[in-house]
């Protein structure tokens, strides 16, 4: 059995899904609250051969916690998220959790997303302000408040770092396990006026783009030697059968 074919074709695979992903990352550096994505590759080892061969994964890819640059822009609707929290908001595809804090009011008042979803308070229930008695005001902890009065809450929820991270749409993710609501506002809460940015290194993408794409070319030239020295082996074969 010829093994090369077979582990330079499952590094191609691999090398692939590391491209995709490093393509997404740099396509949404300018995203805001994107969350950068990462592969885990593992090996394994086939015993089928005479010698143990190994192959590598496909990769396993996860959705990475790192915090983005937080930039000011005067906006009294636009919060940063700080520690680990995350803002919830309602969807199509059901709750959803961002770190885009970019907001507008809807002519009924009601709070949403730019892209037109709900922000949900800590009770999971949407927030409604009054779109004609001026700017609201947000403290670290959430609260909304308008002349002087508070009319509701952002709510803010904790990801426990076992969670896998599915992700949903850019900026949102949808955790596989229960979310909790914060009650630490020390190390976690929001600061009005500002917005996270991507956590994507351009540089750093861009540089493991580059790698990729040589690797995957070493392992295109490796699959052709080895089909070469099959196809040799082949011939060889016939001419002594």
């Amino acid at each position: 059995m010829q093994s090369s074919l077979y582990v330079t074709l499952s590094a191609q695979v691999a090398l692939e899904n590391r491209m995709t992903s490093i393509a997404s990352n740099v396509a949404n550096m300018n995203t805001a609250g994107f969350r950068a994505e990462e592969v885990k590759f593992d090996s394994f080892l086939s015993k089928a051969a005479s010698d143990p061969v190994a192959f590598a994964s496909s990769g396993k890819n996860y959705i990475t916690r790192q915090a983005g640059p937080v930039s000011y822009t005067g906006n009294s609707l636009d919060v940063a998220v700080s520690g680990n929290a995350w803002l919830g908001i309602q969807t199509p595809g059901g709750m959803v959790y961002t770190r885009d804090g970019r907001m507008k009011v809807s002519e009924i008042g009601e709070l949403q997303t730019v892209a037109g979803h709900p922000v949900l308070d800590p009770g999971g229930a949407g927030i409604i302000v009054d779109p004609n008695a001026g700017p609201v005001a947000i403290a670290r902890d959430g609260a909304i408040s308008q002349n002087g009065v508070q009319v509701g809450g952002l709510g803010l929820f904790e990801i426990g770092d076992d969670a896998h991270l599915e992700r949903w749409e850019n900026s949102g993710v949808k955790p596989d396990r229960p979310v909790v609501p914060v009650v630490d506002f020390v190390k976690n809460g929001v600061e009005q006026g500002y917005v996270e940015g991507s956590n994507v290194n351009p540089v750093m993408e861009m540089t493991r783009l580059i790698t990729v794409t040589r690797a995957f070319e070493q392992m295109a030239n490796s699959t052709q030697t080895a089909e070469r020295s099959l196809q040799d082996a082949i011939q060889q074969l016939g001419k002594v059968s």
